[in-house]
């Protein structure tokens, strides 16, 4: 399992946390996310090999958001 710390840009309130919650943690292989509005990162624990990077940052995207980094 890993844990992974990700930049995101255009987070502002509550809604944005629960949309990206969600999203991201439908995704297989994810087990924990985390939203930090204040310091603008999303914290996800995911098995690399069933939910890769890449597909935790385009539901990210999808949802409206700017990965930054």
């Amino acid at each position: 399992m890993a844990k992974t710390v990700i930049n995101v840009d255009g987070m502002a309130c509550e809604h944005c946390v629960k949309a990206i919650t969600k999203a991201v943690g439908a995704v297989p292989g994810v087990s924990g996310v985390s939203v930090d509005l204040e310091a603008k990162t999303v914290t996800v624990e995911h098995d690399p090999d069933k939910a890769p990077l890449d597909k935790i940052k385009s539901e990210i995207e999808d949802q409206g958001y700017d990965v930054v980094g």
